[in-house]
């Protein structure tokens, strides 16, 4: 389903976007270099920014598990989807900030740079997509190697719906930060319910339902 993939290092997209991912690439891959462990301290740092290291099993299954014990099945995707949404708002913040990138574009690009740097996923985006700082935006992608569906295929479980809710989350989050327009976003498939891809869309919340069903029925999803 994915589109050609471009020349940059790390997010796949249609060639119109390549240049702008490209210098995202360039301007986030020196950041990763440094990595301070002190674990006297019990503290882990990049560029001077704290990070913690986390299984990813323990974020995908175990917590899930627990909030849906307490809240339900729905209040658990919710609350995973949430949580994430708030990361990654929260990191979009700080990383214009301290990287001075005040362009819209070049801050949603940074996105998928640092999710895949930080191990969530790669991102795959497909052709339909228009990102844009209105309510007519529309993203259409694939996240690769997804953390929350590797944790079900790698222990041999299975979903009856999508997992990847706070790949959901924290990806409306960066793009809704950058652009300053309210998103929202759904996967339409997953590796862990035996599908070949982890598939996402996402738009303004006001058109959402058509976009999405648009793009679900050009893709046979």
């Amino acid at each position: 389903m994915s589109d050609e993939p471009s020349p940059t290092n790390v997010v796949r997209c249609p060639p119109p976007f390549a240049p702008l991912f490209s210098a995202a690439e360039r301007i986030m891959e020196g950041f990763f270099t440094d990595l301070q462990r002190e674990p006297e301290k019990g503290q882990l740092h990049i560029q001077g920014v704290r990070y913690m290291l986390v299984r990813t099993d323990s974020m995908a299954i175990e917590l899930h598990e627990e909030l849906r014990k307490t809240f339900g099945e729905t209040g658990a995707r919710q609350i995973r989807y949430k949580l994430a949404k708030a990361c990654g708002m929260r990191d979009a913040k700080l990383f214009a900030e301290r990287l001075g990138v005040e362009d819209p574009d070049m801050r949603l690009a940074l996105g998928p740079v640092h999710f895949a740097h930080v191990g969530w996923a790669n991102v795959d985006i497909f052709e339909e997509s228009a990102p844009q700082p209105n309510e007519d935006y529309f993203l259409a992608y694939d996240h690769p190697y997804s953390f929350e569906a590797a944790a079900y295929v790698d222990n041999g479980l299975s979903s009856k719906a999508p997992v990847c809710h706070m790949n959901a989350g924290y990806s409306t989050g960066w793009c809704q930060v950058s652009y300053g327009v309210d998103l929202k976003a759904e996967e339409l498939s997953c590796r862990a319910c035996g599908d070949e891809q982890c598939v996402f869309v996402m738009a303004h919340p006001r058109n959402f339902s058509r976009l999405r069903d648009a793009f679900k029925a050009k893709r046979g999803l």
